[in-house]
């Protein structure tokens, strides 16, 4: 299983907004082949600032060929649609981790 993290520092004068439009988001996320599932934490340490909200969205998904597809086929799109309604009020850092066992 592979993991897709994105983390998100928010303007926190649009923090409740950006949450209903993540919340789409999130739904349209899921429907892209091999996204099973995603969950939305709050980041408490570090703190953000006070004019901040940090989130982290964990979407699981069904190995790297589909991340793969979703990066060459869609992301751009799915990103693009951030910036035209945030523009500059968010940022976005993401990475992507890999189950492994330990022995």
């Amino acid at each position: 299983m592979v993991f897709y993290e994105v983390n998100l520092r928010i303007d926190a004068d649009i923090a409740t907004e950006y949450r209903l439009w993540l919340a789409e988001h999130i739904q349209e996320m899921l429907s892209v082949p091999g996204f099973v599932d995603a969950e939305v934490l709050e980041v408490i340490d570090p703190a953000a600032p006070a004019d901040r909200v940090q989130l982290s969205v964990r979407y699981r998904v069904h190995g790297m060929a589909a991340l793969q597809d979703y990066f060459e086929h869609r992301a751009a799109k799915m990103r693009e649609a951030g910036m035209a309604r945030f523009g500059g009020r968010f940022q976005a850092e993401r990475r992507i981790l890999q189950s492994t066992p330990l022995t």
